[in-house]
């Protein structure tokens, strides 16, 4: 059972504005990456579900959390089907994040009334995941639509959260153009927890780049 409220996930993810999301099969590494994005001041990680036994590693890195980093949210992503969801949740998945519109994963996340943000691309599938529930939704790839896309949802919808996930890069310049375009926060994967720090074993380095990254945000929406 997830530690979080939906309520709170939401909350922080507005608050801070940037969840990050890696994958690794090893559970050291796994721990390493997320105690780094934490001491860099992130409170929400999205651990992708692209891996055999990627479950296994999920289940030790939320036990690490409960114990060692009490104030992560740790949630799952690239989760296709509601199976796959629920297993996560009896893990202890704070949060699921999809990279489609699935109404069974819709169901049962609401019916354990745990945050799930599904990948949408258009208008039409953003209208029927708010429909479901859905308080933020993903953009997806992010990268392929831009912040121009944002910007003309919200003209008609400015109650819908968004959160662009793709094509997100911890720049000032890159991190202004989807803020000020009205998303609520950024999902950010290999431009800052790159193949590159890992192999180094640079967690001081993804600390800083995290701590950093937050600093953008915070900066671009205080203007």
């Amino acid at each position: 059972m997830a530690r979080f409220t939906r309520i709170e996930v939401a909350q922080k993810m507005q608050e801070l504005g940037m969840i990050p999301l890696f994958y690794h099969h090893d559970v050291e590494i796994g721990i390493k990456t997320v105690e780094a994005c934490y001491k860099g001041g992130a409170r929400l990680l999205e651990f992708t579900n692209r891996g055999d036994y990627a479950h296994e590693v999920f289940r030790e890195l939320n036990k690490y959390c409960e114990a060692q980093l009490p104030e992560m949210i740790l949630g799952v992503g690239s989760v296709t089907d509601a199976g796959a969801a629920s297993h996560y949740m009896q893990l202890g998945a704070a949060f699921i994040v999809t990279p489609v519109l699935r109404e069974d994963i819709a169901i049962i996340c609401n019916r354990r009334k745990v945050l799930w943000s599904p990948g949408c691309a258009t208008l039409t599938e953003i209208c029927r995941a708010e429909e479901l529930g859905c308080e933020i939704v993903k953009l997806f790839p992010g990268g392929i639509y831009g912040p121009g896309f944002v910007k003309a949802i919200k003209a008609p919808q400015p109650w819908t959260s968004i959160m662009p996930t793709g094509g997100v890069a911890p720049t000032e310049k890159n991190l202004r153009e989807w803020f000020e375009s009205g998303v609520t926060c950024v999902g950010m994967g290999s431009k800052l927890i790159s193949q590159d720090i890992i192999k180094r074993a640079a967690y001081h380095e993804l600390e800083n780049r995290t701590k950093e990254a937050l600093a953008l945000i915070k900066k671009i929406r205080n203007k």
